[in-house]
């Protein structure tokens, strides 16, 4: 796909009005021969806030919700490797350890050392590696729909890819590549579990502009494959990210999509074994909640940040 088209689409879906006082689009040339592309808003003396998106989606994700943090936070939200308008040598190995260490540069890059982060998705394991690697970096954890518990799973959602992990034959790769890697499938990621009064609310360009980005060419779903068979070793680092939680009490709202097929509510619920001032509630919205509950996450992230000095 065109890299001018698919730009223009990103600034096609951005609300209008006058972004030039806060909101900016850029990227960044990291040290591993990857280009990160950005979207950086809010004054810089304003507390810092990462988002980092999920699949198969971009920082167009946070169109909305930039707008209304960027008043009372500096934020900073990469497209992450494979996704997006980031581009990476052609040797790069997508896995998630990979993308960590290439979000890793790029944050020491800009200079970004303490911060808080607002995860989703595949945003959730990349965070929680970073805390591994720097657990004095994260003063607080905003997740929406960003898994870290075996109980988060949804079935049937996970079962073909669960399937991919314990036997990843060509056949296996095959199934993925033609019944997920779809504009159907990412239709459905946005529309399973909505209300149908919300259904309107759903811009279809969002999830055609995932499609046509991160899915669309044999390339793309090579990359998009390699990191569904990683994402085990994801599961794998589970029982250290409890532990992590468990040393650091660090602060956390979890705030969830309840009709999400693909991390259901147990996932939300399950941070509080671990984390004993969990903060956790739900809306109600599927696995892309701030499609349509955008403005009520918002006013609670602000809420909880603040409350927390963040």
């Amino acid at each position: 796909m065109p890299a001018l088209f698919t730009q223009a689409l990103v600034f096609s879906v951005y609300p209008i009005r006058d972004f030039r006082d806060f909101l900016r689009f850029a990227s960044d040339l990291v040290s591993d021969g990857s280009n990160i592309a950005y979207v950086e808003a809010g004054a810089s003396n304003l507390p810092p806030l990462l988002l980092l998106h999920g699949f198969p989606s971009s920082t167009n994700q946070f169109r909305d919700l930039i707008p209304l943090l960027s008043s009372t936070h500096h934020i900073l939200a990469p497209d992450l490797p494979g996704f997006g308008l980031t581009t990476t040598p052609a040797n790069y190995t997508f896995t998630f350890a990979s993308i960590t260490d290439t979000i890793s540069l790029f944050l020491a890059a800009l200079n970004w050392t303490n911060y808080a982060v607002y995860i989703f998705d595949y945003g959730a394991p990349i965070a929680l590696r970073l805390a591994l690697e720097q657990p004095d970096a994260i003063r607080a954890i905003v997740t929406q729909n960003g898994n870290a518990y075996v109980e988060g799973f949804g079935h049937p959602f996970w079962d073909p890819i669960m399937a991919l992990w314990e036997n990843p034959t060509p056949a296996a790769r095959a199934l993925l590549r033609d019944n997920v890697l779809t504009l159907n499938t990412t239709r459905y990621q946005y529309t399973a579990g909505v209300p149908s009064a919300d259904l309107p609310l759903i811009n279809p360009t969002t999830y055609t502009l995932d499609y046509l980005q991160n899915l669309y060419t044999p390339t793309q779903k090579d990359h998009q494959l390699d990191l569904l068979y990683d994402y085990r070793t994801n599961v794998d680092l589970y029982p250290r990210f409890h532990e992590y939680f468990r040393k650091s009490q660090v602060p956390l709202l979890a705030i969830w999509g309840k009709g999400d097929p693909a991390f259901v509510p147990e996932g939300a619920k399950a941070y509080k074994r671990d984390l004993k001032d969990a903060n956790v509630m739900f809306v109600d919205a599927g696995h892309f909640a701030l499609e349509t509950k955008v403005h009520e996450i918002a006013e609670e992230v602000r809420r909880f940040l603040g409350e927390k000095g963040c």
